[in-house]
């Protein structure tokens, strides 16, 4: 289990005494977590809107969709090279300057897009708003974690700054369309940038912290690799991976089993709203029951919920079986993240709440830049429905390895 604090927050907390302070920060103040989801959305909107605004943009200067697959994979290749700093920064400066950095990229990004057409331009801007994103998650999760006094509150502040992709998912992308097609992609571009505007702005209302939290006698600021030899940390990652390569799974084979059972875009369309519907409903339902539910219990059931419909959806013939499928898979993967990141930071000194968050940020965003390229050949080669079993059978691995989780990590788990 994590050890006792090793900093106070400042801000609603400052001029009283330290034990009042820390017990007034760690209840998890509303204006505080209302920040942190605020401030992701902001960031997060950014990328969302570019990762829809790049590709449509490479395609109208006259390039190849190879060049658009190079530009969609700088959304994710920065972060994976950056986490590592991010978790280091994060640990060792707390929450404002990580934020601070990671808005000023984001919105570096959105502006060059705004101001210059090329590919290269592009290329750099999708890179940063990627960066971005990915700088201010570790610190904004590593915050809400922090900012909890016990595994229910855990559970609970990590559903609601859950909802922030979901949120910034379906806006951001939304105006970024709105404005392309009546105002062209400049101001589509210059107003995502104001986006990270707004990060900035809110995160002044994130408590700060006092004291700094890394400690001299845990090692080197480079041992943050040494949270690896814990198998159940390396679990838990193989856990988080496969949540993540469900996702793209999802996102990448769908539309193709689509496709060849001859559904139209708007039929697809309503699955995967099904989905997003799903995702966004368990996570604002965990908050109102998270003293009720047990962690062990999310885990286990949502990985073998996901194996049990990726394996059903190739056999599925019409729309509405799709969509009740993928409402079920919203359930499942929508429950699953925060039910991972508290159990993250109950595997991980409190001193290196960053390095763990960056070696999973490191893992995701490493597997978002590999991952198409393996899906693609896979398809190509034995078709959609294969790909949805393999994923199922990897799933099911990862089913037994949350029940072997389960006996150790989770066991404690109130």
């Amino acid at each position: 289990m994590a050890s006792p604090p090793g900093g106070v927050f400042v801000g609603e907390c400052a001029g009283q005494p330290p034990e009042l302070a820390l017990s007034r920060t760690v209840s998890a103040p509303k204006g505080a977590i209302v920040a942190l989801v605020v401030c992701q959305i902001g960031l997060h909107g950014c990328l969302q809107g570019a990762r829809l605004a790049v590709p449509l943009q490479v395609l109208q200067l006259g390039y190849s969709p190879w060049a658009v697959g190079v530009a969609m994979t700088m959304f994710a290749l920065l972060p994976a090279l950056l986490a590592i700093p991010a978790g280091r920064l994060a640990d060792r400066y707390g929450y404002h300057r990580p934020v601070r950095i990671a808005a000023a990229m984001s919105l570096a990004g959105a502006l060059l897009a705004a101001g210059v057409s090329h590919l290269v331009a592009l290329c750099v801007a999708a890179a940063l708003c990627g960066a971005g994103s990915g700088f201010g998650m570790i610190a904004i999760q590593r915050t809400g974690s922090r900012l909890a006094s016990s595994a229910a509150e855990r559970l609970r502040v990590f559903s609601w700054i859950a909802l922030a992709p979901a949120l910034a998912g379906l806006g951001a992308p939304l105006m970024a369309g709105l404005l392309m097609d009546h105002l062209g992609f400049s101001a589509a571009f210059a107003a995502l940038a104001a986006l990270p505007l707004m990060t900035l702005l809110v995160s002044q209302r994130v408590p700060r912290e006092t004291s700094v939290t890394f400690d001299k006698n845990v090692g080197p600021r480079h041992s943050g690799w040494v949270l690896l030899r814990d198998p159940a940390f390396r679990r838990l990652l193989f856990l988080n991976w496969l949540v993540s390569a469900s996702w793209d799974v999802l996102g990448f084979a769908l539309p193709i089993l689509g496709v060849e059972l001859g559904l139209s875009a708007a039929a697809l369309g309503g699955v995967l709203v099904a989905y997003a519907a799903a995702a966004v409903a368990v996570r604002l339902l965990i908050p109102l029951l998270a003293e009720r539910l047990s962690r062990k219990c999310l885990l286990v059931s949502a990985l073998w919920l996901t194996a049990i419909s990726f394996a059903a959806y190739p056999l599925l013939q019409h729309a509405w079986q799709m969509a009740i499928c993928a409402a079920l898979l919203g359930v499942a993967l929508g429950s699953v993240q925060p039910a991972i990141l508290a159990t993250l930071h109950d595997l991980t000194p409190r001193e290196r709440y960053g390095d763990a968050l960056a070696l999973r940020s490191m893992t995701v965003h490493l597997s978002m830049t590999a991952m198409p390229l393996l899906f693609g050949a896979v398809g190509a080669s034995v078709g959609a429905p294969v790909l949805f079993w393999m994923m199922a059978l990897a799933l099911s691995v990862g089913g037994v390895e949350s029940f072997r989780l389960s006996r150790g990590a989770l066991d404690s788990d109130g």
